[in-house]
């Protein structure tokens, strides 16, 4: 079960100094390392081997690839040469154009690049054919090992490689990435701002080009001289346009990156220049700038060399800023930090992370539009006690992210639609119910339900306590999701999980009755009949007369009460300890089974005699138990069958577990109590 509760505590963000271990064996890259030259043998990662599992999932490979070391293919392999630049990354026949993107705006920044790509590793001396490369992921970096040995067919790399032959480091991150995710193929399709957040632990903003502020330009001018990585694309109408080539030289549904923005003097205007890079190596704009332009002849050498303009066939290109916001539609930016572009100052940024579960059944209500369970989503409080400076309102980003998507392709999962929407609390504490959702609107949502990794959007709002709610569009999806709350002051954020809690009656002592009830007769009658002349029945027996009793009952679904569930009845209600029921005995536990009778009539809405699993905390509180998300989950995949309904043997099963485990507590509570007053009274 992947998807089970996630403590949604607050947690603070992710150190950049450290990162964990991945590999199976627990050690660390540097005592793999240490251990391969001592013993003089190169590195073979038993956690990604060189087979055809580590490419396809889904797939047989197209050609009989054969899995080679650096040094195999070339006579002196280098793991960078000449410095990590954009021009190493040539796309192979892998459709990961989107991570080659991301990759080729990591290498703008050397201090990133350094983090991701650690630059002390090579093909020298000290060689054991192990590398390693870390990852953000969730909240942690992850240090991620791998040895040197890549696809090939014919001699020749079949995914990512360098301009360069003999340059290895792209091809290596590619791998450690395909590694994190679980196959080549995993890496097949996505989006620029998914690799861009796993090289940097950033915030993600997307912009559609043709509804974009005023001052875009110098959005993107600041986003790059912030070393933020900034993608570019064009959409698609239809799948058959996917990869499609314009008039112009650009591709559609293809990942671009952007690499610089500038001004050029040309015939004494100033003119707004933008430069792209198609990750392929290749197929350029072919537009005004483009590498042979005419424009470029009217442009002195110095300015020429200033901008590095070079009529290379390399896949990188200049174009008119305005011809730009024509021909593309999306920019991602993925910023080191979540100071806004639009605005001239740099900010100190609280981070808090929430972890969390969309559990089907129980936590995975949909959106608003399904209001009968939108409220069983999680509920996180946010609380903003300070207003910006000099301002009245309090700036946050709050970003939802779905996890572990595309490792689980192989398992047929896809990216779900999600998405959150915020109200303003009533001010009073535990998980709001249907009622409040249904008569007060938000005050802020994300601008859109997508099917992308993260959904992220900056708001304003006045100080106060406010609710986020968490979402899949769809009810009944699962998946596990991280929750980051970016504030330019300090926020507070708790989850509204139930507190555990059990509130019961005190049971009635088994006292005889002055006057029977025409009901007490009959069961009197079944009593005598099934019990003798002792008037005492054993779980056998019990069985039988509830089995009978409750097939007749109505408007409600019962299948069976088996022996094991009859014997937890009689160790809830025997006073005496003989291991059987009286009829006194059980005459107060069916008082107590008509209300459980009741509560379960309440909650079947529909009136089908059986009850919404994502009801059954509304419930169980109604019957004295409190629980949190993790034991509801629980109970959930426990009690409710395949289309999320409980019938009343299993809501019964349930409150009798329940009862007799919070009596076992209880007691337990006491006798320590006493074991504490023992202890202190010596």
């Amino acid at each position: 079960m992947p998807y089970l509760h996630q403590d949604l505590k607050p947690r603070p963000p992710a150190l950049p100094g450290a990162a964990r271990a991945t590999i199976s064996s627990g050690k660390t890259y540097e005592e793999l390392k240490e251990d391969c030259l001592r013993r003089g043998v190169l590195f073979e990662d038993p956690d990604f081997p060189a087979c055809n599992s580590s490419l396809f999932f889904s797939e047989k490979p197209p050609i009989p690839f054969i899995w080679k070391r650096p040094r195999d293919i070339v006579k002196e392999p280098k793991f960078i040469l000449g410095g990590a630049t954009r021009t190493d990354i040539c796309q192979g026949d892998l459709g990961d154009c989107w991570l080659l993107a991301a990759i080729a705006s990591l290498t703008l920044n050397e201090k990133t690049l350094a983090r991701v790509v650690p630059l002390d590793q090579n093909f020298g001396p000290d060689y054991a054919g192990i590398f390693h490369f870390q990852f953000w992921q969730h909240n942690e970096w992850l240090d991620v090992v791998i040895d040197d040995r890549l696809p090939t067919f014919k001699g020749r790399l079949v995914f990512l490689h360098s301009a360069e032959h003999n340059e290895f480091w792209s091809a290596l991150l590619e791998k450690a990435y395909a590694k994190l995710n679980g196959s080549y193929e995993a890496l097949k399709g996505g989006s620029t701002i998914e690799a861009m957040e796993d090289f940097t632990g950033g915030v993600a903003e997307m912009y559609e080009v043709k509804k974009a502020p005023d001052n875009f330009y110098e959005i993107l001018e600041k986003a790059l001289r912030r070393c933020s990585m900034v993608g570019c694309s064009i959409d698609t109408s239809s799948a058959a346009e996917s990869e499609a080539k314009t008039p112009f030289g650009l591709i559609k549904g293809h990942a671009y990156s952007v690499t610089g923005i500038d001004e050029v003097s040309y015939r004494g205007l100033q003119v707004q220049l933008i430069r792209i890079r198609n990750p392929w190596g290749q197929v350029e704009w072919n537009g005004p700038w483009s590498d042979n332009s005419l424009e470029w002849r009217s442009v002195s050498p110095s300015e020429q060399k200033r901008l590095s303009q070079a009529a290379l066939d390399d896949g990188e290109f200049w174009m008119k800023f305005e011809d730009f916001k024509v021909h593309f539609d999306k920019v991602e930016i993925c910023n080191l930090t979540p100071d806004a572009l639009e605005d001239s100052t740099a900010h100190k940024w609280e981070v808090t992370i929430h972890q969390g579960s969309w559990v089907r059944g129980s936590t995975a209500g949909g959106c608003r539009n399904f209001l009968e369970t939108f409220w069983t989503n999680p509920q996180i409080k946010l609380h903003l006690t300070e207003k910006d400076d000099g301002q009245d309102d309090c700036t946050f980003i709050a970003a939802l992210m779905q996890k572990d998507r595309r490792k689980l392709k192989k398992l047929g999962a896809e990216m779900l639609t999600i998405g959150y929407s915020i109200y303003e609390s009533p001010g009073r504490d535990g998980h709001l119910g249907k009622d409040f959702f249904r008569y007060h609107p938000s005050k802020a949502r994300s601008k859109t339900y997508i099917n992308l990794r993260e959904v992220s959007n900056r708001f304003k709002l006045p100080p106060g306590e406010y609710i986020l709610v968490p979402t899949t569009f769809e009810p009944h999806q699962e998946a596990d999701f991280c929750l980051r709350i970016f504030s330019e002051k300090k926020a507070i954020t708790e989850d509204l999980d139930e507190n555990v809690a059990i509130d019961l009656p005190e049971p009635p002592n088994p006292t005889p009755s002055p006057q029977e009830t025409e009901e007490e007769k009959q069961f009197r009658a079944l009593f005598e009949q099934i019990s003798g002349k002792d008037m005492e029945v054993a779980a056998e027996e019990l069985e039988y007369v509830l089995n009978a009793v409750l097939k007749k009952t109505k408007n409600i679904k019962f299948k069976n009460l088996s022996l094991i569930s009859c014997r937890n009845i009689i160790s809830l209600m025997d006073t005496s300890g003989n291991g059987k029921l009286e009829f006194n005995e059980f005459k107060v536990f069916w008082e107590k089974m008509k209300k459980w009778i009741n509560i379960f009539l309440q909650f079947d809405f529909d009136k089908s005699g059986s009850m919404s699993s994502y009801e059954l905390r509304s419930a169980l509180k109604a019957a004295g138990y409190q629980l949190n998300n993790y034991l509801l989950q629980l109970i959930v995949l426990r009690y409710s069958d395949e289309q999320f309904q409980i019938e009343f043997d299993d809501f019964l099963n349930c409150l009798i577990r329940l009862e007799n485990s919070s009596r076992v507590f209880q007691a337990l509570s006491v006798k320590n109590k006493e074991f504490i007053n023992l202890n202190i009274g010596e």
